[in-house]
């Protein structure tokens, strides 16, 4: 057998052509919508695309909610569009699909199908025309009787009403404040009965929010979502979620503010230099990353135990961080901007939109008290490193 050729010592440097394309990116879908999108056109590009699983654990919505992916997609939304549109898909991701696929009926099943495949979207019709933070109080009725159901009542400043094709709405099948009064019932936008207007603010345009009226709308007992009487247990276990959804955006957001603000104050002239050489200005800049920093902390920390478990109290505290945060990083943005941010689409708007944070999903007061109502088990688990209730 003929000896083998000698092996070179070096490759040859003939040229080895391009190297292979990149991988498109991940949101690349996104990409091709202008900056104004709408919430609507946003959830049918990523439907589309397939991406709106990413924010579940092996991509089924009933696994439960992957921190990770969630908070992936939803910095990706927010660096390309308005607080309103981001808000659009936040509330449909965190809580609304989750409370949708807690239903086992045809109507259920086809409206899962849709909203995740970006064909339709869904509001979250908790809010009534009671005090949002009372829901114990709302007045949606639904009775339901053998041949069917019937609702009736008004649902205000809801999320994505004016575009979506489907409206879980959180209704009382009993007069009373006991928990187990209220139940979920899934209406199609195009039912007899159903009304929709817009809400009376420029603001949140994008987002499709309105106000939701049901008139005597009859509805097969299959529409019912989940159990009889388990509406607001359902509720605060995926609201937990969207408390976590809120605080990964809020990083997002302030992180995207801050790189804007820090671009801004490095190439305004003052004297001899610009407005970042100011050591004020420097000091109050770097107050809000501390706090943005905190937030992230904090948010890293709780993330599976209200992703996995649902933890109550870990979510109210994310919600307290996350508004006070996004606040005073808006506020301080804003200072920091002068009269350039009172421009159209400027921070001064943009500062107006995030005031959502506090009020939004729960009022800052409403979810410190209940962190302290958990203030003994808190100073316990602060005396011994991850015990946190």
């Amino acid at each position: 057998m003929p000896d083998s050729p000698p092996v070179p010592a070096s490759p040859p440097t003939a040229d080895p052509g391009p190297p292979p394309a990149p991988p498109a990116a991940p949101y690349a879908a996104l990409d091709a919508l202008p900056a104004t999108a709408t919430g609507a056109e946003v959830w049918a590009a990523l439907g589309r695309a397939g991406l709106l699983t990413r924010a579940y654990r092996d991509g089924t919505v009933t696994a439960g909610t992957d921190p990770d992916g969630l908070a992936d997609l939803l910095t990706a939304v927010d660096a390309r569009f308005s607080i309103p549109t981001t808000l659009t898909a936040s509330v449909q991701l965190a809580t609304a699909l989750p409370v949708l696929a807690a239903g086992r009926t045809p109507p259920a099943r086809q409206a899962l199908d849709e909203v995740l495949s970006g064909r339709a979207t869904v509001t979250l019709a908790a809010t009534d025309a009671t005090t949002g933070t009372d829901l114990a109080a709302l007045r949606t009725e639904v009775r339901i009787a053998d041949d069917g159901l019937t609702l009736t009542g008004t649902k205000r400043w809801i999320a994505n009403t004016t575009t979506a094709a489907w409206h879980l709405v959180l209704a009382r099948h009993r007069p009373g404040r006991h928990f187990t009064h209220f139940t979920w019932v899934l209406v199609p936008a195009d039912a007899p009965g159903v009304t929709v207007r817009a809400a009376d603010s420029a603001l949140f345009a994008p987002s499709g929010t309105g106000h939701l009226t049901l008139d005597d709308v009859r509805l097969d007992r299959d529409h019912l979502v989940g159990r009889t009487g388990f509406g607001l247990p359902l509720f605060a276990r995926h609201i937990a979620t969207e408390r976590l959804a809120g605080a990964q955006w809020g990083v997002a957001l302030c992180r995207r503010v801050l790189a804007d603000t820090h671009r801004h104050l490095t190439r305004r002239p003052h004297g001899d230099g610009t407005l970042w050489d100011l050591e004020p200005v420097r000091q109050r800049f770097a107050a809000c990353l501390v706090r943005v920093r905190e937030l992230h902390a904090l948010a890293a920390d709780c993330a599976d135990a209200v992703a996995l478990r649902h933890d109550a109290t870990a979510a109210a505290a994310l919600k307290a961080a996350a508004g006070s945060t996004v606040n005073h990083v808006l506020a301080a943005c804003g200072q920091l901007w002068g009269a350039e941010g009172f421009t159209t689409g400027g921070i001064q708007e943009v500062r107006a939109q995030a005031a959502l944070f506090d009020i939004g999903g729960g009022a800052g007061e409403v979810v410190l008290g209940a962190v302290a109502d958990t203030a003994e088990a808190t100073l316990d688990g602060l005396a011994r490193p991850g015990t946190l209730p």
